[in-house]
């Protein structure tokens, strides 16, 4: 198989029972990742220094120096002098981790603290900390649902709520992006059974935000519950920073309030929030909250500073905001399609043009930029695109040195692109 051949496939390619044993990959897997190193060799960058808007990666075996558009760190707080040394004083104290599960030996005081603050943030009645933002949706939904359940998921909800309801067993029913009809059908298709509704704040890879209003109309109407994934919206939005929820003033219209710390915290883990009887009985059937170690110290002090600088400081959501209405408004103007993004998360969407994803990655990055390609199955083959993750942290200056380098990469070969189909 050489490079061409192995283009025209994927991961979706290989995902499947093709040997007798669970311990070999499909034969042709390792052909392939062998011929595709030319693509497979843009993901798990190594990165040397922090996740700041101007850093450094690996390329290639040499030190590069990048805008970085890849990296989550939405209010810039990974790199604040205050969360820093917050992480540092709990090291001193605390030590390197928490080595154990919280049920047993591994909850200290700050985790204590964290969750106090994260019930007055949410308002809620409790909270429940996860040491890994995918183990902790996994763990909710694993917790909370059984075999003959229902979770009526958005179609474009992260993997972590599809494999969190697998796990328990239950039905996975996805209902039309946003769309209160295709709700209000799954849900009448599913009456007399237990059912939990599950929808994102912000969807990671559209950017576009959940359309509370319409959707908790429905819901209500057929007394189901909500579970919502607030992971790229917390802190982020909303007047306090209480995400999509406070946006639309719903807060005590949602069940569930689930978050991770890896974005605007810019940390690591995540968080429940919901009433006392449910974190209570997640506390003892959540799997990965049970039977793993509790988060270490250092990163529960780094999120509860972060926590407490987001809140007293409006200026960083207003400045994220404004930095990705410019990024966009400018990407618009060289017409580039972001498709349904209103936020922070903005797509680069090439369409079908696959062929141009990796090769645009190395050009971009040979020019001193780094953003995150998104190749199907992880979106559909015709919206292969690029992931810009605007920070409050970029200045304008930054984000016009990313739109020079996409005008000259991107731009230039859409353009070529369109030109030679409409040839042909």
């Amino acid at each position: 198989m050489d490079a061409g051949q192995a283009s025209r496939f994927s991961l979706a390619d290989f995902f499947g029972p093709e040997t007798e044993d669970p311990l070999e990959p499909p034969s042709d897997y390792a052909e392939w990742r062998s011929a595709s190193t030319w693509a497979t060799g843009l993901y798990e960058r190594r990165m040397l220094a922090a996740p700041a808007p101007r850093t450094e990666i690996d390329a290639g075996g040499s030190r590069h120096s990048v805008v970085n558009l890849a990296s989550y760190n939405y209010l810039g707080l990974a790199t604040h002098p205050e969360t820093v040394a917050a992480a540092k004083a709990a090291l001193d104290h605390y030590g390197t981790g928490a080595c154990g599960s919280p049920v047993l030996s591994g909850k200290t005081d700050l985790h204590g603290a964290l969750e106090s603050a994260l019930v007055d943030f949410t308002g809620r009645e409790a909270a429940l900390l996860f040491n890994s933002g995918f183990g902790g949706a996994l763990g909710t939904l694993q917790g909370l649902l059984r075999k003959g359940d229902v979770a009526v998921i958005d179609d474009k909800s992260h993997m972590c709520l599809i494999d969190g309801t697998k796990l328990a067993g239950a039905q996975v029913l996805p209902f039309s992006h946003n769309d209160p009809e295709s709700l209000d059908e799954a849900l009448t298709r599913t009456k007399g059974k237990r059912r939990l509704v599950v929808v994102e704040g912000v969807y990671s890879m559209d950017g576009d935000v959940a359309d509370l209003p319409a959707l908790l109309e429905v819901t209500e109407r057929h007394g189901v519950g909500v579970m919502i994934d607030e992971a790229h919206s917390i802190l982020a939005m909303g007047k306090t920073g209480g995400g999509v929820t406070e946006h639309f003033g719903a807060e005590s219209r949602i069940a569930l309030k689930y978050a991770t710390f890896s974005k605007a915290f810019a940390s690591c883990g995540s968080f429940v929030a919901g009433r006392s009887r449910t974190l209570e009985y997640l506390r003892y059937y959540a799997n990965p909250y049970g039977f793993s170690c509790a988060l270490p110290p250092p990163v529960v002090a780094s999120v509860l500073k972060a926590l407490e600088i987001a809140r007293r400081d409006d200026s960083l959501r207003s400045r994220l905001a404004e930095n990705a209405t410019y990024f966009r408004t400018q990407l618009h103007a060289l017409g580039i399609d972001t498709g349904t993004s209103t936020t922070h998360v903005v797509p680069i969407i090439l369409g079908p043009h696959r062929e141009l994803l990796y090769m645009l990655s190395y050009a971009m990055l040979a020019r001193g930029l780094f953003v995150a390609p998104v190749d199907y199955p992880s979106v559909p083959e015709d919206q292969v695109r690029f992931r810009a993750s605007i920070t409050a942290a970029h200045t304008r200056a930054d984000l016009d040195e990313a739109l020079n380098i996409i005008e000259g990469t991107v731009v230039k070969a859409l353009r070529n692109a369109r030109q030679v189909k409409a040839a042909s």
